[in-house]
């Protein structure tokens, strides 16, 4: 876990301050507490196969394999941070022109761009897909099986990553494609602008980060009167920390400890049938 949040915290797209700054920081204070408190959430998501984010990861990439290799296309999966490694995933596919997807639906520097940081120039990189059909319609089909199984609840929340309110100003596109992808896929479900809300989650550090944030936002619908609510976090394609974990867990005990009554956290993406169809579209549809 130290180790991951070392790679990860030292990258220069995630945390944007000077190094020398930041890196005195990391190593003399973070990096001493936030892995057991990572490590304690971790446990509480942890399956049989491993970290969710992984074992869905390796499915929509083993699945995805079978659908292109009709077309002499091979896939490989790899972690921006931790293994198997990009290098490592390049590495698979030496001798192959290339295709990148990172599984983040909206662009950021802090993601995406990040990405293309260790990629290389012969690689081609798919930079967003937050209003590609394909994946509005996975969605869509996620949030109304859940529908046709338990109803609507009063309010459905759509949750996505957090990302610096700095980095917006400083002209990333995310928030807007955040916002796009939210309202396409309230069109696609035939919702009004009442029946949902925007919202944002996983914040670090003390610095203003996009709002409204979830959890507020969660405990305010409670005691307003919302009895249920419904969170989708169509920022991400796989269930994995924060939505196990900050969502489904913390969130649900915020909500319900405000006056809620009821409280759903919809499934990512993941397997399901429409996502894998979506995933070969977007690949077929890249420069």
């Amino acid at each position: 876990m130290r180790d991951f949040l070392a790679e990860f915290l030292s990258d220069p797209r995630v945390v944007e301050l000077p190094r020398w700054l930041w890196l005195p920081v990391l190593h003399g204070f973070v990096l001493r507490s936030r892995p057991k408190k990572s490590a304690r959430k971790y446990a509480a998501i942890w399956t049989a196969e491993g970290s969710p984010l992984a074992v869905h990861t390796r499915r929509q990439a083993l699945l995805l394999g079978k659908i292109l290799a009709e077309q002499h296309v091979k896939v490989a999966y790899a972690m921006r941070y931790g293994k198997p490694s990009i290098a490592d995933g390049l590495k698979s596919l030496a001798g192959c022109e290339v295709i990148a997807l990172p599984l983040y639906p909206q662009f950021s520097r802090s993601t995406s761009e990040s990405v293309r940081d260790v990629l290389g120039s012969k690689v081609t990189m798919v930079e967003s897909f937050h209003d590609h059909p394909a994946y509005i319609g996975a969605l869509a089909a996620v949030v109304q099986r859940h529908w046709s199984a338990h109803g609507k609840a009063d309010k459905l929340v759509m949750s996505f990553h957090g990302l610096p309110k700095r980095a917006v100003d400083q002209g990333d596109p995310y928030q807007a494609q955040c916002i796009v992808t939210a309202k396409i896929l309230a069109g696609v479900l035939r919702i009004a602008p009442a029946d949902y809300a925007i919202t944002f989650q996983s914040r670090f550090g003390p610095a203003e980060w996009l709002q409204p944030y979830t959890e507020p936002t969660l405990i305010n619908l409670a005691k307003q009167g919302a009895k249920r609510v419904d969170v989708v976090c169509p920022g991400f394609v796989s269930d994995c920390l924060e939505t196990l974990e900050e969502i489904a867990i913390e969130c649900r005990r915020a909500f319900l400890g405000a006056g809620g009554k009821e409280f759903h956290a919809l499934p990512c993406l993941n397997e399901s049938p429409e996502w894998i169809l979506a995933l070969a579209k977007i690949v077929a549809d890249s420069p």
